[in-house]
């Protein structure tokens, strides 16, 4: 992959702010042009503005990944511009709401966590896939979390927050998924792999976290830009592998 062509393309979703939106800097750093996925109008040409005033090559691409409709005018969106997808980041989530707590929590909560971090992946996944399949060198990056670690989660020693049976089931079962994928695509040239930020300040967290989103695009930034024998269907944050 020719990173400073200009010519490699990439979507982020849920790209206006937090994560993502340091993912779509990153990436545009490198020189790539990237889609900034998001469905609110003002926030993603806010911030394609502001990536474009710091040198990046981007575009908007209006995406509510929980719509179906939605979706497939993203994908014609980028097909018209660019006729292909080299790296899909797939960063949209939610945290659902409160309580988290498995003996109380509101199977709505739930239905729409799942809706984001688990179905809007695969909605958004298997649209792009046309696109991705005429890159010379396809990447699928998805952004998870270690809470969504069921090794890490029956260790008693591990650190992996509050009890949570929303946020952090919809990751593991995102987890889950991010396998599939690799292994129906494992004989192509596909990379997939999934990432973890770790804690980062944003507005899922309240901004109460050590650490920065730019810190935390840094895993997506690297599996997006992967060599052609680089890993896939693996799991990975800064410090290297998590256990699945």
């Amino acid at each position: 992959m020719n990173y400073m062509s200009g010519q490699t393309i990439a979507l982020v979703t849920g790209a206006n702010k937090g994560i993502g939106y340091e993912i779509a800097a990153g990436l545009g750093a490198l020189g790539f042009s990237v889609g900034v996925g998001a469905r609110d109008p003002e926030r993603r040409e806010a911030a394609v503005h502001k990536l474009r005033t710091g040198g990046a090559d981007a575009f908007g691409v209006p995406l509510d990944v929980t719509d179906d409709a939605s979706v497939a005018a993203a994908a014609r969106l980028v097909e018209a511009y660019a006729g292909r997808l080299d790296v899909l980041v797939n960063n949209a989530g939610v945290a659902g709401g409160m309580p988290q707590a498995p003996t109380a929590v509101d199977l709505a909560d739930m239905r729409n966590a799942l809706e984001t971090n688990v179905f809007g992946v695969i909605r958004v996944t298997n649209a792009m896939l046309p696109l991705l399949r005429r890159s010379s060198s396809p990447r699928i990056v998805i952004v998870s979390s270690k809470v969504g670690s069921l090794s890490l989660q029956a260790a008693p020693a591990a650190e992996t927050g509050p009890i949570s049976a929303v946020y952090a089931p919809s990751k593991t079962f995102l987890n889950a998924v991010t396998v599939q994928y690799a292994k129906e695509l494992r004989d192509t040239n596909f990379l997939i792999n999934a990432a973890c930020p770790g804690h980062c300040a944003t507005d899922l967290t309240g901004f109460q976290a050590p650490r920065t989103p730019e810190q935390g695009a840094a895993i997506a930034i690297r599996l997006a830009t992967l060599p052609d024998d680089g890993p896939t269907g693996g799991f990975f944050d800064d410090a290297g592998v998590v256990p699945w």
